[in-house]
């Protein structure tokens, strides 16, 4: 199932619990798909666990389910140009010569979350994980 929630992305965790309770799933059976300032933009990541790492909406639903042990994918966006809030950043579009790699990227969070779907955590991270060839 794929869920959107319809409340602001920082405040994401309320729903996503009240679906995880609907459902009566694991907070394992979930994989939460985000964007991350962290990352080089492009690149992509799964954590099976760990900490929200400054991403507001991660770090509500880790609140609301009350474990990090949430499964996510992250998507690199790369860093704010200069002083730029990061909340602007994030809502900002991408540049003319950033929109392949991030088709790309999206391609790749795509096949890495159906890898997750039938293979299992420790292969997706196995094989998405790894730094792209330079």
């Amino acid at each position: 199932m794929l869920f959107e929630p319809h409340t602001y992305m920082n405040c994401s965790g309320q729903a996503v619990r009240e679906l995880m309770a609907f459902y009566k799933a694991e907070a394992y059976e979930l994989l939460v798909v985000l964007d991350d300032m962290n990352l080089p933009i492009g690149r992509v990541r799964l954590r099976a666990n760990g900490s929200a790492g400054g991403q507001k909406g991660l770090a509500d639903i880790v609140r609301h389910l009350g474990t990090q042990a949430v499964p996510r994918l992250r998507i690199g966006i790369g860093c704010p140009p200069g002083r730029m809030a990061g909340a602007d950043f994030v809502l900002s579009k991408f540049a003319s010569n950033e929109l392949e790699t991030i088709d790309v990227a999206i391609q790749v969070a795509a096949d890495a979350a159906c890898d997750w779907v039938f293979r299992g955590i420790s292969y997706a991270m196995e094989r998405y994980n790894r730094k792209p060839e330079e």
